[in-house]
């Protein structure tokens, strides 16, 4: 009963929160099914005409749909940027196998002796495609479009990935804080969107498909009135489309006088996320996007380059290491130089100064299993990594200034190396699944889960000091923005870094966190 309560109080206590990214589930979800059926009926009717081409078309539509989703997202992003269109392109692709498999076998299981009659009574190739073969296949048609639609709702939670909100935005925010009251606040909202939306296409199915061949009886006279006839309730339905359709084609257009603030896809991020466009947004008139939660590095490293993000926060040793492929150094200032001087000259990208804290990696267990083994160090680690299991995040497991290099480096051998990312390795680690993780220095969740950090006694991980990244030619149009963000410069330390982690991770709101913070330290009234 208390954990019923508690998702209730979650739901009151976010729910205009809930209710946008609902609302954006909603858009985009309809807008790529109608995109896909566009693209698919026209297709399987032209498999139809020309039977050589069906082979070839519903075999690249089966690959398409063999390709997992996240990979077909990483194929996407370079060409696309990241928000709804990767996201919307990714949907229609995986929708279009059920109903070009479902117009083209409706349409060609018609039984012959139909079409001889239709064309005895003088009807032409096209007049029976129209009038015979699609009203008969209607039915055939609309079950791969219900399929589709239904699938399209759970496949358009991991647009939040990449930024094009929705509700996958609170599952992927829940999975990373361990927090099951937002998993299920974006969970369930999506099921009950796929069962209505089944509904809806069910109703749409009386609509379009002739009397004589539905599948359920039809309801007699009662619905001739004017609102109840066929014409009305379609062109309701044709009214509702245009508006989705009208509304996600007009997100699609950013406004030149708007700011594009980006983050990665941990908690940390996003409150400097938020901070950076809270503050921008009280100190100017100027318009500011919020792409939150983005993937890793590399997809946020990707869309500054193709201008989709005007900013984020980087981390020094991320941008020595990770970006700029260079050898680790562990003096601060170096590093520093190094990311400022050639961010700049390959990325035409200016660092402004550090924010204060430095959010290093650290490799982290459980203090009673600290006690029991005797670790202070990752070198003590290393004498029984063999009988271990570590959780990594799936970042870390493949950076040079991560697992890569920490292995080689202390000669780390653990049994089985799992690749968990957020939240997940914790949960993990405190069902002894794992009893190794790879953590940031001001990981709310550290003192969440009262861990023991192992000294990095070889100093092996680079400092990473939080520094904001802007592309040269955002500052160049908006100068002000300098002086806005040297209002960070060193006014956040470690601890009070994780303290605002902390928050977060124990369910607050990384913006109301970011502001009260700013608050505190008079930028913000």
């Amino acid at each position: 009963m208390s954990n019923i309560n508690s998702f209730v109080n979650f739901v009151i206590a976010r729910k205009t929160e809930i209710i946008d990214l609902f609302l954006q589930h909603i858009q985009l979800t309809i807008f790529s099914i109608l995109l896909a059926v566009v693209i698919a009926i026209p297709l399987g009717i032209l498999i139809v005409r020309y039977r050589k081409l069906a082979a070839p078309v519903i075999g690249v539509t089966n690959v398409v749909q063999s390709i997992p989703s996240l990979a077909l997202l990483g194929f996407l992003i370079p060409v696309l940027g990241i928000g709804s269109k990767p996201a919307i392109i990714m949907v229609v692709m995986y929708s279009l196998l059920p109903i070009v498999k479902s117009t083209y076998t409706g349409l060609t299981n018609i039984d012959p002796s139909l079409i001889e009659a239709a064309k005895g009574m003088g009807l032409t190739e096209s007049q029976v495609l129209l009038k015979v073969r699609f009203p008969l296949a209607m039915p055939i048609i609309m079950s791969g479009v219900r399929i589709s639609s239904v699938t399209a709702v759970g496949l358009m939670t991991i647009a939040a990935f990449i930024g094009a909100g929705g509700l996958g935005y609170l599952v992927f925010s829940g999975v990373s804080t361990v927090n099951n009251n937002m998993i299920l606040a974006g969970a369930i909202p999506a099921c009950f969107l796929a069962i209505f939306l089944d509904l809806i296409l069910g109703k749409v199915e009386d609509i379009v498909v002739p009397i004589g061949i539905r599948t359920t009886p039809s309801k007699g006279r009662k619905n001739n009135t004017i609102f109840g006839s066929k014409k009305f309730k379609l062109g309701a339905l044709i009214l509702a489309l245009v508006l989705i359709v009208t509304s996600v084609a007009f997100s699609f257009i950013k406004s030149k006088d708007t700011i594009v603030v980006g983050s990665k896809n941990f908690n940390e991020q996003l409150i400097l996320g938020d901070m950076v466009a809270s503050l921008i947004e009280e100190k100017t008139d100027i318009k500011v996007e919020r792409k939150l939660n983005l993937g890793g590095t590399n997809v946020v490293f990707s869309a500054m380059q193709s201008k989709n993000v005007d900013m984020y926060v980087e981390y020094t040793g991320t941008g020595l290491v990770n970006i700029l492929k260079k050898p680790t150094i562990t003096d601060p200032d170096k590093v520093y130089k190094v990311m400022k001087t050639d961010f700049a000259k390959n990325y035409d990208m200016e660092v402004m100064n550090p924010l204060g804290f430095n959010n290093t990696y650290v490799i982290a267990v459980k203090k009673d299993f600290a006690a029991k083994n005797k670790l202070k160090t990752i070198s003590d680690l290393s004498k029984i990594s063999s009988k271990l299991n570590a959780g990594f995040t799936m970042e870390f497991a493949n950076r040079p200034d991560g697992y890569l290099g920490v292995q080689k480096l202390y000669n780390l051998d653990f049994k089985n190396s799992k690749g968990i990312d957020g939240g997940l390795r914790y949960t993990a680690l405190g069902k002894d699944e794992t009893q190794v993780l790879d953590a940031f220095a001001t990981d709310g969740l550290l003192k969440k889960f009262d861990l023991q950090l192992l000294k990095d006694d070889k100093n092996f991980f680079p400092p990473y000091y939080a520094v904001p990244v802007v592309r040269a030619e955002t500052l160049k149009k908006y100068p002000q923005l300098k002086g806005i963000l040297k209002l960070l410069d060193n006014k956040i330390s470690d601890d009070t870094m994780r303290d605002l982690n902390y928050k977060v991770d124990s369910g607050e709101q990384s913006k109301v966190v970011a502001e009260d913070f700013l608050k505190s330290i008079n930028l913000m009234k």
